[in-house]
């Protein structure tokens, strides 16, 4: 290893490529089953929102933004991480991966935002006419302003995503050392990969009715004239009207593609990361 590279390298170059590489994998691969979960989340009902049909709309908006979204939270996250871990005693690792894990998600969201308001809503159109991400977010913002209709859900979505992450995260680590115990310190990318997957798919349904009212927020057409677009009314306008199993909705698939993208990401990450690193050190 070249010990003349500043350390802090590492800590930018690595995380940013590997964390590109490993969000448009999991995107690209596993778009069906989000927008499965959208339309059974919507508030039109499954088959009015699409059904099964142009199960990759909103796609290439994804693909477009994946990349910095995945890549600015992962430089956040391991930066976080590197610099308060010194700091702290062993005992309180998991406490410093959930925070860094929040500062890297509320970063991320300034750009998922936005993507998301333009994915979900192509994901539920259904027209003759097809809509553009760009008219899409045009539209909102001429209609409702910034804060309303371009960041439309930002707060719902950081609630949303920091808790998955301080639970993913976490036990994503807590899984790899427990691997690493009973291999001679060792993992590799297939095992990280595995402990990724079980805790995307344990965190995605802990995380459903978060997920579910950011959803529903992201989707309502009229945000003025709606005074209860918040977590709380939302939920409490779900579980009256369809109880626990309304809270649910989408949990299967959501599920399924967090414990699928969880092998993928982590999988992805990890591997790309490794090899960043030794090609810095040649």
């Amino acid at each position: 290893m070249d010990t003349s590279r500043p350390k802090t390298t590492y800590y930018y170059i690595a995380p940013l490529f590997a964390g590109a590489m490993a969000g448009i994998s999991v995107d690209l691969t596993l778009y069906p089953l989000d927008t499965l979960k959208t339309r059974l989340q919507s508030e039109k009902g499954f088959q009015k929102a699409g059904g099964f049909r142009g199960v990759y709309k909103g796609l290439a908006t994804v693909a477009a933004t994946s990349m910095p979204t995945t890549a600015l939270f992962f430089v956040c996250y391991e930066t976080t991480k590197s610099l308060v871990q010194p700091l702290v005693a062993p005992q309180y690792a998991p406490m410093v991966h959930m925070f860094a894990a929040s500062i890297g998600e509320v970063l991320a969201c300034v750009i998922r935002v936005p993507t998301e308001i333009a994915k979900q809503r192509k994901q539920t159109h259904v027209g003759a006419k097809s809509l553009s991400a760009i008219s899409i977010l045009t539209d909102a913002y001429k209609a409702e302003g910034f804060t309303r209709g371009l960041y439309r859900g930002f707060f719902s979505t950081v609630a949303r995503d920091i808790p998955f992450s301080i639970i993913e995260l976490p036990l994503w680590e807590m899984l790899k050392t427990m691997v690493r115990e009973r291999n001679g310190g060792e993992i590799n990318g297939f095992q990280s990969a595995c402990c990724g997957s079980v805790a995307g798919g344990l965190t995605a349904v802990a995380t459903t009715p978060l997920d579910l009212a950011k959803t529903r927020i992201m989707l309502a057409e009229d945000y003025a004239a709606t005074r209860k677009l918040r977590i709380r009314p939302v939920l409490a306008s779900i579980y009256l009207e369809s109880g626990l199993r309304g809270l649910f909705a989408g949990a299967l698939p959501r599920m399924a593609a967090f414990t699928l993208g969880g092998f993928v990401f982590f999988g992805v990450y990890e591997d790309s990361k490794r090899l960043v690193e030794k090609c810095l050190d040649r």
